[in-house]
């Protein structure tokens, strides 16, 4: 199904839809203040399998995105996170960024996969944000675009939902969407190194 909500002041009613969605294992297509993004709660494991089959992609190797509310999951997922790291994210989000940081064990047990960090993401997106809030935990998420080029359906939610409809259970339609993904910013070194330039400008963040 295809779900309209409102992007500035998303619907309670609409927002409990999606909630019930994801909570029975459901897997959506979702706005963000970038690309559109395919998600499902991280503690369904079910549903994680979907998305990498979706995407076509090994779980193990596979670099998902936790999607936050804010920043108080961070010490759940994340590790050795230091002063400087914690500032820079506190200046970036919410916004287009997604930082790679150490992950804790817990994270690998969530996918089966011996990955040692985990991108963490805010999107300046109400909708994204309240969905996760009211979900209580984060969106374990993928971005939709091709993964040579960004094309035309990842800005326009009629045209997502006519290529993914028969694959997720619901799409939400928040609006066109922006055609440049985040810029993932890997801290989990000590140091800021920038892995893909997307919309996000670090220098903006100093």
């Amino acid at each position: 199904m295809i779900l309209k909500i409102h992007p500035q002041n998303p619907e309670q009613r609409k927002i409990d839809q999606v909630i019930d969605c994801l909570r029975d294992g459901g897997v959506i297509i979702y706005p963000t203040d970038t690309v559109y993004g395919i998600g499902c709660d991280i503690y369904n494991q079910k549903a994680v399998e979907r998305i990498c089959r979706i995407r076509n992609i090994d779980r193990k190797k596979a670099n998902f995105s936790f999607i936050c509310y804010d920043l108080s999951h961070l010490s759940d997922f994340a590790r050795n996170v230091d002063t400087a790291t914690y500032k820079l994210m506190k200046k970036a989000f919410p916004g287009p960024f997604t930082f790679v940081l150490q992950a804790k064990n817990a994270v690998p047990d969530l996918f089966k996969s011996k990955k040692k960090t985990v991108g963490i993401r805010i999107p300046d997106n109400n909708i994204a944000r309240e969905i996760v809030n009211r979900l209580g935990n984060p969106l374990m998420s993928a971005s939709v675009h091709d993964e040579d080029e960004v094309i035309e359906y990842t800005t326009n939610p009629e045209l997502i939902h006519e290529k993914y409809e028969d694959l997720v259970d619901m799409v939400i339609d928040g609006g066109f969407g922006d055609n440049h993904v985040s810029t993932v910013i890997d801290c989990s070194n000590g140091s800021a190194e920038i892995l893909r330039q997307g919309k996000g400008i670090l220098e903006d963040l100093y």
